[in-house]
């Protein structure tokens, strides 16, 4: 797995590129100092990864990332700054094509060194792993159901959506496509820190029909609103005596390797809401929402996943299916028009 490290700074240059040199899997065939320099060699080497900065002089990483995916396109990770302004960086860079952000805080590294490691080089392996810009042939997988589910009216009090690596994008196509009149609140798990969500949750507002809030603490789950996990805890759903829905966010469970957890989300709707729970699981690497979604599915829940044509990752998207839990496997479109079928129903209802 041949990859460009690029970074302004010569001690973020050695310090991502000693992480990722300590996988025998990965070899560190260049690195670039600043944006143009990266352009450059992205179309000399052909790395199946390139990690980018976002703030370079001379060329910055998104005027890179727009040249390299439309010169020498392959799988891109951004290295982004914990600050607002990197935060909205970052998710521009995922719409115009960017893989995955990583955060960095030069000033944490030597603290969590090892935790930044082994994230680095398992995102770096399943992007290079799944590169659609690499491949020549697509190896031969379970053929897997590919139908636009029916729904019956008022059949779902909640909508529950897993995502990950390459989410935020797909999240916008989606969220984006659903009406003002969609009924049953929807409840976001997206793994990213704080600062992120936060900035995505703005971004959905400005862009979707319905409210969109980041929970921070607790909130009432109500009709008319999709709120988003705060980045870097847990988001579980509770049903109050009142009978009405309530988010809350905790660090449990401590052992979770993904924040916010899928499976804790998926796992706490199948207590709070049963059978009339519809889950997506979207792209992402692991299986994250495997066994939350197999919980939904015993008692009756309603199960999607991202198909694999349109995965950055298919990772978590394709342990649901293969555990025979699905009810279709579809694309972000497909999936946008399957759930805008709800506030159809609703409304005829």
């Amino acid at each position: 797995m041949r990859v460009l490290v690029t970074d302004d700074s010569a001690f973020m240059r050695r310090a991502v590129t000693t992480m990722l040199s300590a996988d025998p899997d990965i070899e560190v065939v260049g690195t670039a100092h600043n944006g143009k320099e990266a352009v450059e060699l992205a179309k000399k080497l052909k790395p199946d990864v390139i990690t980018l900065d976002i703030e370079m002089p001379e060329m910055d990483g998104l005027t890179a990332l727009r040249h390299i995916m439309r010169t020498a396109p392959t799988q891109v990770l951004m290295l982004s700054s914990l600050t607002t302004e990197g935060s909205t960086a970052s998710l521009q860079a995922l719409k115009l094509g960017a893989a995955d952000v990583l955060a960095k805080d030069q000033s944490q590294f030597s603290m969590n060194m090892s935790k930044l490691q082994t994230k680095l080089i398992t995102t770096v392996k399943a992007l290079a792993e799944s590169n659609p810009h690499r491949k020549t042939a697509s190896p031969k997988t379970p053929t897997i159901k590919s139908v636009t589910p029916s729904y019956r009216p008022t059949q779902f009090d909640l909508i529950c959506i897993g995502s990950s690596t390459g989410g935020p994008p797909v999240l916008e196509t989606i969220l984006a496509a659903l009406p003002a009149t969609t009924r049953p609140p929807i409840v976001v798990a997206q793994h990213m820190p704080e600062i992120f969500t936060r900035s995505m949750a703005e971004r959905l507002d400005k862009m979707c029909a319905l409210g969109v809030k980041h929970v921070e603490e607790r909130e009432i789950v109500e009709s008319g609103y999709i709120y988003l996990a705060r980045g870097g805890k847990h988001m579980h759903i509770h049903k109050l005596s009142s009978g009405k829905l309530e988010a809350r966010i905790g660090t449990e469970p401590a052992d979770a390797v993904y924040r916010p957890s899928v499976d804790a989300l998926f796992s706490s709707a199948a207590k709070a809401t049963a059978a009339r729970t519809i889950a997506v699981v979207l792209t992402g690497i692991g299986a994250d929402g495997l066994k939350g979604g197999q919980e939904l599915h015993k008692i009756g829940g309603t199960i999607l996943a991202q198909n694999q044509e349109t995965c950055v990752v298919y990772g978590m998207p394709k342990s649901v299916p293969e555990a025979g839990i699905t009810a279709a496997s579809l694309s972000p479109t497909d999936i946008g028009k399957a759930l805008a079928t709800l506030a159809a129903t609703a409304a005829a209802a």
